[in-house]
């Protein structure tokens, strides 16, 4: 006996039908009766579902293995559509729609159940459960939907974006849920946005419940707002802070993203019950802290940019997520920088030089006047005791006022300093700040960096203009004053005094002339004219006595002790 034929083999059983063909039977009409009966029975047997397992992916379709002689075949694109990609070894639930013309039986992912009564209709509206139905063309408002019976589907109930979106749906086998059902008016309204809207929420339930804080994942730039991004991976939106974005300071998310980037990050949280996953970028890359205590050394010159001031000091970006802080009392070496802003502004370029380095804390210390340089190094040599100094006064005080002599070093003129004319209780009654005003260094000690000025010292003086009128050598006249011993005091003039030695033979002061015995009126007059004409007024033979008005002649001039000494002329 020879083997069955393949359409033996899918023939189904009929007791009423003869074992033998009838002589007048065509092979024809046998063919015919067969594909009818198999086909019928196979639709029927489709729509109750069945499970597919993919075995040939090809450019344009995907063939799978239903369990029968012959392979299903579905559309490559309604893969795609959908976004998936099919694999072979793939199972899946699908329905028979039918046959192609090359005997495939045409295949659709969706098991379509539609009811065949109202009955049935009113079951699945009452249960709110989903149903299948195919979109039959665009209407007024919306869509027609092939349920078993014509429903109308409601523009904004699609799902669509757009119309040229909604036209897409039609011809296409859609899940919808019955929102309305008239029986007597055999009226229908469908929802698949509802639908659609559910299956994203259990999607994206799942999606919360597979993420693991710890994992890295990809993800698109969904939005940005001045607090971070929200990041698409896969499903489901996850927020990038803006703290998390970079270890630098980064004041918007728009300056490093952009709608659309492709970003790798890391999650740091996620939280189930409100719907929340966080993400950080910069924790996929170490630390610069890490580095800091081999890359920064004390007292080492670098560059940065002041990120923001306050009212201590100023914090400076060395790089990428380091800042060190910039005190305001190592800003500068003068003492009259109040504020911060003063010295610097957000986004400067400084050049600062490293004072200490506490990589545990995340700490730098920074300062500016160290690298500009110490202004005291050779104050010594520029500022000598009896030098001549310029500068304005930068403070006043009730104890004196402060002189900038140069950048970085001041010095103080004391009250009692200021004035040679006259004495007064304040400095601020002959100066004001920024005055530009000459001083004498009195004293200097760098070690303290304290210097000490005289303004009165450089003003002249009756005695400083006899001496810069005289020289050594000069026969001048005077009045004794007081004679003691071996010295005497001599009066050169109103406010110019001058110290005599007396020789050792000179004739002892007999008597001390009386008050009555000096005619002052005319001993002004005399010293006037002898001091103009440079003679000597007393007798060579009589003895040295105060209030004696005689010759003498300078023997030493002493301009910075501001001396005179005379010897009997």
């Amino acid at each position: 006996m020879s083997n069955p034929s393949m359409l033996d083999q899918d023939r189904p059983v009929d007791p009423k039908s003869p074992t033998t063909n009838e002589p007048d039977e065509s092979f024809g009409d046998i063919l015919s009766e067969y594909e009818q009966s198999h086909t019928h029975r196979i639709r029927e047997e489709g729509k109750r579902g069945l499970e597919g397992t993919v075995i040939v992916v090809t450019g344009e379709s995907v063939f799978l293995d239903i369990g029968y002689k012959t392979e299903g075949i579905i559309p490559l694109a309604e893969f795609q559509a959908s976004g998936d990609s099919p694999k072979v070894g793939d199972k899946l639930p699908v329905s028979i729609k039918g046959r192609d013309q090359e005997g495939y039986y045409e295949l659709s992912r969706l098991k379509v159940e539609r009811p065949k009564d109202w009955s049935a209709l009113e079951k699945v509206f009452a249960d709110k459960s989903a149903i299948a139905g195919v979109v039959s063309g665009v209407v007024k408002g919306g869509v027609s939907v092939d349920v078993g019976v014509r429903a109308f589907m409601p523009a904004s109930r699609s799902g669509a974006r757009d119309a040229a979106e909604m036209e897409k749906l039609v011809g296409q086998e859609i899940r919808c849920r019955i929102i309305k059902l008239d029986v007597a008016d055999e009226d229908v309204v469908v929802d698949r946005r509802a639908v659609l809207e559910e299956e994203e929420r259990v999607e994206k339930d799942k999606r919360y419940s597979e993420v693991k804080e710890g994992e890295t994942v990809h993800g698109t730039v969904r939005s940005l707002t001045d607090y971070g991004a929200f990041v698409d991976i896969g499903g489901v939106d996850a927020l990038l802070h803006v703290a998390d974005i970079s270890w630098g300071r980064v004041n918007k998310p728009s300056d490093v993203l952009k709608v659309g980037d492709k970003v790798e990050a890391r999650i740091l949280k996620v939280d189930p019950a409100k719907k929340r996953i966080s993400l950080g970028l910069k924790q996929l890359q170490p630390h610069p802290w890490d580095l800091v205590a081999d890359k920064y050394k004390v007292g080492e010159r670098v560059n940065g940019s002041v990120t923001r001031v306050t009212d201590f000091g100023a914090f400076v970006e060395l790089e990428k997520g380091i800042e060190g802080l910039l005190h305001l009392s190592e800003m500068s070496w003068t003492k009259n920088v109040r504020k911060p802003s003063d010295v610097v502004n957000a986004g400067d370029t400084v050049e600062v030089v490293v004072l200490g380095v506490n990589a545990p804390d995340r700490r730098i210390s920074l300062g500016l006047k160290q690298a500009l340089g110490d202004p005291w190094a050779g104050a010594a040599q520029k500022f000598a005791v009896g030098s001549v100094v310029e500068g304005p006064v930068t403070s006043l005080q009730k104890f004196g006022a402060f002189v900038q002599v140069a950048e970085g070093v001041e010095g103080m003129v004391h009250v009692g300093d200021v004035s040679a004319e006259k004495r007064i209780n304040h400095p601020q009654d002959v100066l004001h700040t920024g005055q530009v005003v000459k001083a004498l260094v009195l004293e200097l000690d760098v070690e303290k960096r304290r210097m000490r000025l005289g303004m009165r010292q450089l003003i002249p003086t009756s005695l400083d203009e006899y001496i810069a009128e005289h020289k050594e050598g000069d026969v001048v006249t005077g009045r004794m004053t007081d004679v003691s011993g071996s010295r005497a005091k001599v009066e050169l003039g109103e406010g110019v005094h001058a110290t005599c030695r007396l020789s050792a033979d000179a004739p002892k002061e007999e008597e001390k002339s009386s008050p009555e015995s000096v005619d002052l009126s005319s001993l002004t007059s005399m010293l006037q004219a002898r001091w103009k004409g440079g003679q000597g007024g007393g007798s060579k033979a009589e003895g040295p006595r105060s209030g004696q008005i005689r010759s003498f002649r300078i023997s030493k001039l002493d301009p910075a002790a501001k001396k005179i000494e005379l010897e009997l002329g």
